[in-house]
């Protein structure tokens, strides 16, 4: 996959807007150093529409293996947590070797579904038995190793997770691949950021699972030691995804988890957090103002029974969000912004609810919006086409028979609200086409290993 040095563009959403006829010029780290309009055909042509590639914020790639697995009802009702424990089960299989496989097999689905880059909540570390590999960052570089032979964009978090409940209640038994002390997981972070350092395409950044796998303590320990290495790196947690989370969270501290983390952390641009499902309107208000990015995984959180996040609100006071795949029960950029956007119209009994600022259009106003946020999320350096943001992006195919006849906001209306990833013809990183009229270089081989990884997977019983 060779770098391009330029692309004309017939139409393309840039930060400012539509526009016809333009020139991005690139470097040769894939950065847009200039945005020439009225420029005039050169020959690298864009063959449809061009859109900024949208960032994943939140993925957990050995999930994508299990997809579907999970859809049997119990003899008690079935929730999230019942839906942990299959998780739990089948993730005692995956082989290093088996994760590299499906987490390029989904690193390829992203890129043909819309997005261009991804954060890597991972807290796989460590092999069947819940021993740490001679090498503790072993499955971290193999989320490296996956994205490299993909060409996606990786944010990689490395993720603590240390307890199995709030006030550090002893782990379970299934959660013994995920465990790490303070120092395990930040010499993981260090092995990373070491042999990434060279590697424009790669973040590094910190997560922590949740507030009820990390004491206050560790908490703080961890934060410290990430700011040591590097003050502006993401970090990310999951947050007030279930009521019994909120419930729980109560029981030990007297506040809800959004509530006790602003009140003892200073949260601010580089956090993200996670679901934020169930907040008061204190809550919504703290966030919305703090600069955080409310990471939203409207068919993750559809699956599971979570709950919709309060986002009217949300967005009416300035609040930043993007959105990821998360469990990956779908894979689909235009599905996640059309879900979210449809899950508040239920509630509300109306239609066109999530107006973004000042835009008529829905899909439009979602679209940028969660292009930023993702961006805010990942550390990226600048988010959408402009001058020093990664060259990133997404040509449509202005001839499928969905998106015919739409020009500039009516495109993307009809791309999220009434098409699909089946719309998207190439798209490109860094400067790099990845994918090329639908297809990736290396899919039949990808395809191939992840075929025979899943059968080694299903075969253990």
């Amino acid at each position: 996959m060779s770098r391009e040095t330029s692309l004309f563009c017939d139409s393309v959403l840039l930060a400012d807007g539509w526009a016809e006829d333009v020139l991005l010029r690139f470097d040769d780290r894939g950065v847009i150093t200039s945005v020439e309009r009225g420029a005039r055909p050169g020959e690298a042509r864009a063959r449809g529409p061009v859109i900024p590639g949208l960032p994943n914020l939140h993925s957990h790639a050995f999930q994508r293996a299990m997809a579907g697995l999970a859809e049997r009802a119990g003899r008690t009702e079935d929730d999230f947590w019942t839906w942990r424990d299959t998780m739990y089960r089948f993730l005692a299989r995956f082989t290093p070797e088996g994760l590299q496989a499906v987490a390029a097999l989904l690193y390829l689905e992203m890129l043909k579904a819309g997005y261009t880059s991804v954060a890597e909540f991972h807290y796989l570390h460590h092999d069947r038995e819940g021993t740490p590999y001679s090498d503790r960052a072993e499955n971290s570089h193999r989320i490296v190793a996956a994205a490299r032979e993909t060409g996606i964009r990786l944010t990689h978090l490395p993720t603590l997770y240390a307890h199995g409940g709030f006030g550090g209640r002893a782990p379970t038994e299934g959660q013994k691949r995920f465990l790490n002390t303070v120092e395990g997981l930040l010499g993981i972070v260090e092995s990373v950021r070491r042999v990434t350092a060279a590697e424009p395409s790669v973040r590094v950044g910190l997560a922590l699972h949740s507030l009820r796998a990390v004491t206050p303590q560790e908490l703080h320990e961890a934060l410290a030691g990430m700011h040591s290495l590097d003050a502006r790196a993401p970090l990310h947690i999951h947050i007030a995804e279930q009521t019994k989370e909120v419930e729980d969270c109560l029981a030990w501290s007297g506040e809800r988890p959004v509530q006790w983390l602003l009140n003892r952390v200073p949260v601010d641009s580089r956090w993200c957090l996670v679901h934020a499902t169930h907040l008061t309107p204190e809550e919504v208000t703290r966030l919305a103002t703090s600069g955080a990015v409310a990471g939203l995984c409207p068919t993750t959180e559809a699956n599971l029974g979570d709950g919709l996040f309060p986002a009217v609100d949300y967005l009416r006071q300035g609040g930043v969000f993007g959105i990821g795949s998360d469990s990956h029960i779908s894979v689909s950029a235009p599905e996640e912004l059309r879900l979210l956007e449809y899950g508040q119209r239920l509630v509300a009994r109306r239609r066109n609810v999530l107006r973004v600022g000042s835009e008529d259009s829905v899909g439009a106003g979602l679209y940028r919006a969660a292009v930023a946020g993702g961006a805010r999320a990942l550390g990226l350096s600048a988010p959408g086409l402009d001058v020093g943001a990664p060259a990133d992006l997404v040509v449509l195919d202005a001839e499928h028979p969905k998106l015919y006849g739409r020009t500039r906001d009516a495109l993307l209306d009809s791309y999220l609200f009434a098409s699909g990833s089946d719309c998207v013809r190439d798209v490109m990183v860094a400067g790099r086409f990845v994918v090329r009229e639908g297809r990736h270089p290396a899919e039949d081989m990808l395809l191939a290993r992840y075929r025979r990884e899943l059968d080694l997977l299903l075969a253990v019983a």
